[in-house]
């Protein structure tokens, strides 16, 4: 039998807390584009059916599901750019654009539910859910919140920089990534605190139009 996530954890927390919110974040892997991090309040007596982690749906079940989160559900999404990822490395960079997704929220929540084992410093209290995607219906909620945003975002990007092919790999390090940064050098919405993208800037790589720093 397929385990799916459940509300089972939300209910444990339901009478000390109000407006329990899930929290999930997209990208903190790849070498190019932002992270983005979601925050959601499911009503418990309209959770949408198919709610599962992002990565285990199809890219037109996660646009359905998108669609139908934002419309029955409170939303926040907060975003931590390429210059602040190089600023405060990428786990800060994700904690920032968490805090940033719960201030979105129209209702403060009582209680975060955050997916993984590190706890941001939030100004709600805050519950660590390892696997949390698969586990609780609103991390999973947010999960897909996040990977869509981000997705759609380096969908946009690509359109300005088709030689990445962003929309394919939306940033991550692919061969096909690897090789068109070989051949056309680090953009500025490349991360350039991420090792493999230094080590291309200290051999002088980069794309012809941008400078050493931005």
């Amino acid at each position: 039998m397929v385990s799916r996530p459940t509300y089972e954890i939300e209910s444990e927390f339901a009478e000390r807390h109000s407006f329990i919110a899930g929290v999930d974040e997209a990208g903190r892997g790849p070498w190019a584009g932002p992270v983005v991090a979601a925050a959601v309040i499911l009503d418990p007596a309209c959770i949408p059916d198919g709610l599962n982690d992002s990565k285990k749906l199809s890219e037109a079940k996660r646009n359905r599901l998108f669609e139908i989160i934002t419309q029955c559900a409170d939303v926040g999404v907060g975003i931590a750019d390429v210059a602040e990822i190089d600023e405060l490395n990428i786990l800060r960079a994700t904690f920032l654009a968490m805090d940033r997704a719960v201030n979105e929220l129209t209702e403060p929540p009582g209680l975060a539910l955050i997916d993984g084992s590190q706890r941001p410093p939030l100004a709600c209290a805050c519950e660590t859910v390892i696997k949390g995607d698969g586990k609780s219906v609103s991390i999973a909620a947010a999960s897909i919140i996040a990977k869509v945003t981000r997705d759609r975002m380096m969908e946009e990007l690509d359109a300005q920089m088709p030689q990445y092919h962003w929309r394919q790999n939306k940033g991550y390090g692919t061969k096909q990534h690897r090789d068109a940064l070989e051949g056309n050098g680090v953009s500025r919405h490349h991360r350039r605190s991420f090792k493999p993208i230094a080590e291309l800037v200290s051999a002088g790589k980069l794309l012809a139009s941008q400078p050493l720093t931005v």
